[in-house]
């Protein structure tokens, strides 16, 4: 399954569960494959859109790994980092099963070509008591190190193309969100000049 570029801001979280969390009027920092980081205030969060299921109702859009306080602008970023890094293993042929507990959702990333769980994600930030390693940061590192599920992309599709290269641009630590957006535009227009630029290449050109 495909979500095409800005799925989550036309599909939010459902009204009952953003005013159920104080979330209304969240903002939404990045949107990669359905995958995208929220924030409200000092709340951080995954939101992701269900793959869909044809034997069950539209699930919706849910969200996962909600923290309610943010300590620093670092934690942030790993949360933006990391909704770009799932949304580019789900581009790349791995399923994000969501598991329902109570208002937020737990996530478990599948590669198809295994059946095997590669990583897991909580509904919510455990927090400094309870996390022991479990943080955006950590879990950031651990789905880096998966090899892709499957052959890489439809780079001929320019919409598939473009949210590949926002992805890998949100790796860079020294580029914000914006940046990271400006910098895969022109990444996108120099692979339509050069088809045989691959999409590192083409970032590194860009900069």
């Amino acid at each position: 399954m495909t979500f095409a570029p800005g799925y989550l801001a036309e599909h939010p979280l459902p009204p009952g569960i953003a005013g159920a969390l104080s979330l209304s009027g969240y903002q939404l920092l990045v949107d990669v494959a359905g995958v995208g980081a929220g924030r409200l205030g000092p709340q951080a969060f995954l939101v992701l859109a269900a793959d869909p299921d044809p034997v069950l109702p539209d699930a919706g859009t849910q969200i996962s790994l909600h923290q309610t306080k943010l300590r620093d602008e670092r934690e942030m970023a790993g949360f933006v980092q990391l909704a770009a890094q799932l949304g580019y293993l789900r581009l790349s042929g791995y399923r994000l099963a969501l598991e329902r507990a109570g208002l937020r959702s737990k996530i478990r990333l599948i590669n198809p070509a295994t059946g095997a769980i590669a990583a897991q994600i909580p509904d919510k930030h455990p927090g400094r008591l309870l996390g022991g390693g479990t943080s955006a940061a950590t879990l950031l590192a651990a789905v880096r190190g998966l090899a892709p599920a499957g052959p890489p992309p439809d780079l001929q599709s320019p919409e598939q193309l473009r949210q590949v290269l926002l992805a890998l641009a949100l790796r860079d630590d020294t580029l914000g969100g914006a940046e990271a957006a400006e910098l895969a535009d022109r990444a996108l227009t120099l692979v339509v000049q050069n088809p045989s630029l691959d999409p590192v290449a083409a970032l590194e050109a860009a900069k």
